[in-house]
């Protein structure tokens, strides 16, 4: 289905939008769709696209501020299903791309699938051709590394003019910023072609990057410069787990949470998915690794009780005292269930995730955990306070939602003294991660906006909502409406014009 839009049907009245009932287009595309329309009509999105780009002026409501000008990249699962086969699991899908273009009170979108082999060749083909991570296929080309079956679908990275569509199983791949046209595989340097760059790179206030990837139980790390340039690497033995999403930088180290998570490999050699093979050893502890950021031989391992991590807010460090805030998951069991039953139009029934701060004494290797109970998920801070000390975090979060899936509002939670303030949009809309902008010439923590994508379930439009990252309790600013819908994304960066 083509759903490319005119200037003059994006444009149209916000009444003419907000239709009541399941639209023709969404009906449209031909899948199945029986949970989705009666039970859960919040999860319509993850039907997923057919393969093809998506652009619109959006609608603005409320008022825009002048000074909020740039684009705002996210990435996500775009393409669920071929054939009539659809993906098991959320991680899945292919790349898709979003831009939003901000300026002069004016919002444009656009999203391209990345081009990756995989994609290209399956979409040639009208049918899936490769295993995914979390759904078993038997191989119809061959696979000779990660790259064979990268999806390019949780991040974003831009350096330069070099935007990059990020998967944490292999390569990164080069887009044009401007067109969101595929240019490629990214080799960072000859030695480290094919070696996974995760979806989390750490960016710090003077553009230095850190990252990781992992392979066989051995943890790359990277340091590269603002332009992209590597200036250090590194391949640490430190028995990774099978899966390692993300990690948090301080000051003076890079910080990794090991969950015990294991891999059968008798049973990927006998056609299980990855995340089907992979085992949750609960009795064993998550070993926190803390490497030295000056000296990647300088590690030290302490431990935990076993917690599930996907992601981390910030870290930092006095030399002593070593802090980081992270939300904690259910285990992979539970985890990788709710994420299978969401793709088959179910409600979850999982258990919350729930924010965390863990101290780390470096001296005397005393760990302490203070643990909070608001659902909540990727957390933000301010791109000021990477890497430094810093006091709040933003999360997306779940009020008083009962049986129906998804976050509906935002909040921001001061990890110094506990307090939290929250928005709800109420029932009728799911909010996705929404990330910090600092308000040009500011240098105050915090100051700025709260930009990121919504989902109206009555009305079948996605938007981009903005708001005072300091006072969100007053609701929007202002939300840039689609005259579309667009699938749930994982993460996004904005860069200010």
């Amino acid at each position: 289905m083509n759903r490319m839009l005119t200037r003059r049907s994006a444009l149209g009245s916000l009444g003419a939008l907000f239709t009541s009932g399941f639209s023709p287009e969404l009906l449209a595309l031909g899948l199945p769709r029986d949970g989705f329309a009666a039970d859960a009509p919040e999860l319509a999105p993850l039907l997923g696209l057919d393969g093809q780009g998506l652009d619109g002026a959006a609608v603005i409501e409320g008022r825009l501020p002048a000074a909020l000008r740039g684009r705002y990249f996210r990435n996500g699962p775009g393409l669920m299903q071929r054939a009539g086969q659809r993906y098991r699991h959320w991680f899945d899908g292919d790349g898709l791309v979003q831009s939003w273009t901000l300026h002069d009170g004016r919002v444009s979108h656009k999203a391209r699938f990345v081009q990756t082999t995989k994609f290209r060749a399956e979409q040639d083909a009208g049918r899936f051709l490769l295993p995914a991570f979390g759904t078993a296929i038997k191989p119809e080309r061959p696979v000779r590394g990660p790259d064979s079956v990268n999806a390019a679908n949780t991040s974003v990275l831009m350096q330069g003019d070099h935007l990059y569509a990020l998967w944490e199983g292999g390569s990164a791949y080069e887009l044009d910023p401007a067109t969101l046209a595929t240019r490629g595989v990214k080799t960072w340097s000859p030695e480290l072609r094919g070696m996974p760059f995760s979806a989390h790179p750490k960016v710090e206030p003077d553009g230095t990057v850190w990252n990781f990837g992992t392979a066989n139980g051995r943890l790359a790390v990277y340091q590269l410069d603002a332009d992209g340039s590597v200036r250090r690497h590194a391949l640490l033995d430190v028995g990774a787990p099978a899966m390692l999403h993300d990690f948090a930088v301080s000051q003076h180290h890079l910080v990794f949470l090991l969950a015990p998570i294991t891999l059968d490999i008798a049973a990927v050699r006998a056609g299980t998915s990855m995340l089907d093979a992979m085992r949750w050893a609960g009795e064993q502890p998550t070993r926190v690794l803390v490497v030295d950021k000056a000296d990647f031989t300088r590690q030290r391992i302490f431990e935990m009780p076993a917690a599930h991590v996907f992601h981390f807010g910030n870290a930092w460090d006095d030399g002593r005292l070593l802090r980081l805030d992270y939300v904690q998951s259910t285990p992979l069991p539970e985890f990788n269930a709710a994420a299978q039953q969401i793709m088959r139009g179910e409600r979850s029934t999982r258990d919350v995730s729930t924010p965390r701060v863990l101290e780390v004494d470096l001296q005397t290797g005393v760990l302490r955990v203070a643990s909070r109970d608001e659902a909540v998920e990727f957390p933000v801070v301010d791109p000021r306070v990477v890497a430094q000390r810093h006091r709040f975090v933003w999360y997306p979060t779940a009020v008083d939602t009962g049986a129906r899936w998804g976050f509906n509002g935002l909040m921001r939670l001061d990890i110094d003294s506990g307090a939290r303030e929250r928005f709800s949009f109420g029932n009728d809309v799911v909010v996705e991660e929404h990330v910090l902008v600092p308000r040009p010439g500011s240098t105050r923590e915090g100051e700025g906006w709260l930009v990121g994508m919504g989902y109206d379930v009555r009305r079948q439009r996605s938007f981009l909502s903005v708001f005072d990252a300091m006072r969100l309790a007053a609701g929007p600013l202002a939300r840039a409406w689609l005259p579309y819908w667009v699938p749930y994304g994982f993460h996004g960066r904005f860069y200010a014009a």
